[in-house]
């Protein structure tokens, strides 16, 4: 123990609570912090935009479970962070930004990017607030993981004046505690068994299960309810992969028809929102019945009536609704009606994806990519129309992982997501699933990536275009009045062949799989960039 300054006592924090690795862009402000986690065995990783350092520690927390922790340079620094924290507000997920300041002395003189950040990040976190002395820093970085985890996560950012980091304090003193495991709620035993009688009584029951499965500590009862339930179950978001893509129950083209026909929904950890049209009539069976759980109790009942709202954890609460079942629940017909509908809507994508015509269909592209994914890697969408494609045809399950960015739909998120996916689980492969719009956001990432020897993957489906956008803006205004959604097929492989990684040009189906398997084979970040053929697959899908 020894009186150390300010930037050392913040690494040893994140030490205690278990954080290996701190993403950044360079930045006087926050220096300190560097020379700290030198110390305490951090690893330091660089960025070339404040965004993707914020996407970076979101990615961290969801590969690892627990907060990433990113640190910028003060005013510019921060608010080039600020569409990474915001995503992580929507999206539900614990990450902790350190934001730099000038000197607390120099507050509103005038200083080197003085900006009142405080007050700029508190709409988009849960706790926003400025350090006051260096002896507090390991209190109040303990009150920042408590507070990301607790019961919705999300971002929390702590501003860290210059003064402050520089000066010191004596470590042995320090007022801190443990780190502990944020709790979970189950639900009010009166409500489990009302949604437990709704279950028994149910001749056309269906389950939605969303990202609040990924912080829950009984992930695996999703398994056990489709294993004891013969019912539709549709995964979205980061509970993607927790049912394996052979089980029986699960479907992803169906769910439409089975909300239309349903008398009972369970709907857990997944607001009403435009990804399920707002729970309204139309897409909704208006005379079913509606099971919400949800850990955060101001959404139960948002944009529609329910007949049972729960605040709990999702695993918990179906654990809980196990434990109410006497016998399995056999809905046989009903299954295969919804299973008709699946094998239907599959069955139109399967010419697409069997198909041998170059340039290669982005279905088939997507296909040829699953043939490859071993049973750990990690998939992160980056874009729209052929990331959407992903979705639907990749085959995922746990232990391999699917990030995108969630409801604020941010293009952009892919370098900082694959940068701490393959850091902390280097025995995966990470990939990118890029539209070549998304690509051009943060291209100069992989400069970062091949200078730290960070091996990510970048499959770009390249059809010249912001091509979810173009596709209504023709239909709505016509070809001629299409403006701000055309790109060229441009060789951003090369981009990353010149910032040191490997780069592969594909305009052939022949030439696909052999690209393929060399980025994967070659150890360093790699981009195969896929011209692909014109599909209607996505035709009419936009959301808003």
């Amino acid at each position: 123990m020894a009186f150390v300054h300010g930037g050392r006592l913040v690494a040893q924090a994140l030490k205690r609570h278990g954080i290996t690795h701190l993403f950044t862009l360079c930045g006087g402000h926050v220096q300190a912090i560097y020379d700290g986690c030198l110390d305490e065995g951090i690893r330091v990783v660089d960025t070339r935009h404040e965004q993707t350092a914020g996407h970076a520690a979101d990615g961290y927390a969801r590969v690892t479970g627990k907060p990433g922790v990113c640190a910028v340079t003060a005013g510019p620094g921060i608010t080039d962070a600020v569409t990474a924290v915001a995503n992580a507000q929507r999206a539900g997920i614990p990450m902790i930004m350190i934001g730099g300041a000038g000197p607390h002395i120099l507050r509103d003189m005038g200083s080197l990017q003085d900006m009142d950040c405080v007050t700029l990040m508190r709409p988009i976190t849960k706790w926003s607030v400025q350090v006051p002395e260096a002896r507090r820093i390991g209190e109040y970085l303990d009150s920042a993981f408590r507070i990301a985890q607790s019961n919705v996560p999300g971002p929390v950012f702590l501003e860290m004046p210059l003064d402050l980091l520089m000066n010191g304090a004596d470590d042995e003193d320090l007022p801190l505690t443990a780190p502990m495991a944020p709790s979970r709620p189950a639900g009010d035993p009166a409500l489990v068994a009302q949604a437990a009688a709704l279950l028994a009584s149910a001749e056309r029951p269906v389950f939605i299960v969303g990202s609040q499965l990924r912080w829950s500590p009984r992930r695996d009862a999703v398994r056990r309810m489709a294993d004891a339930v013969a019912a539709p179950f549709y995964l979205n978001g980061m509970a993607r992969g927790a049912l394996p893509y052979a089980h029986p129950n699960l479907m992803t083209r169906s769910r439409r028809y089975a909300l239309e026909h349903a008398d009972v929904a369970f709907v857990f950890g997944t607001p009403f929102d435009f990804r399920v049209d707002y729970g309204r009539h139309g897409t909704w069976n208006p005379a079913g019945k509606i099971v919400q759980v949800d850990l955060d109790g101001a959404e139960l009942g948002r944009n529609r009536r329910v007949d049972v709202a729960m605040q709990g954890d999702t695993g918990l609460v179906l654990e809980q609704l196990l434990a109410q079942m006497t016998a399995p629940k056999r809905c046989d017909a009903w299954l295969a009606a919804v299973r008709a509908d699946e094998d239907k809507r599959r069955g139109k994508m399967l010419a697409e994806i069997e198909s041998d015509a170059s340039p290669p269909n982005p279905l088939r592209v997507c296909a040829e990519l699953g043939k490859r994914l071993g049973p750990n890697d990690i998939v992160i969408g980056d874009g729209g129309d052929f990331v959407a494609t992903a979705a639907y045809v990749l085959k995922l399950e746990h232990p391999q992982i699917w990030m995108d960015p969630g409801p604020l739909g941010t293009l952009g998120v892919g370098p900082g997501y694959a940068m701490a996916a393959a850091l902390a689980r280097p025995d995966a492969r990470t990939v990118i699933v890029y539209g070549d719009g998304s690509f051009g956001l943060h291209a100069m990432e992989f400069e970062a990536m091949a200078r730290q020897n960070i091996p990510v993957i970048a499959l770009i489906g390249n059809d010249a275009g912001w091509t979810q956008i173009l596709r209504g803006q023709v239909e709505l205004y016509g070809e001629e009045r299409a403006v701000a959604t055309k790109l060229d097929y441009t060789r951003y492989e090369k981009i990353v062949e010149a910032c040191g990684g490997r780069g592969f040009w594909v305009e052939t189906l022949d030439e696909l799989g052999p690209a393929l398997d060399a980025a994967f084979a070659c150890g360093k970040p790699a981009c195969v960039n896929v011209k692909i053929a014109r599909s209607d697959f996505r035709k009419g899908a936009i959301s808003v």
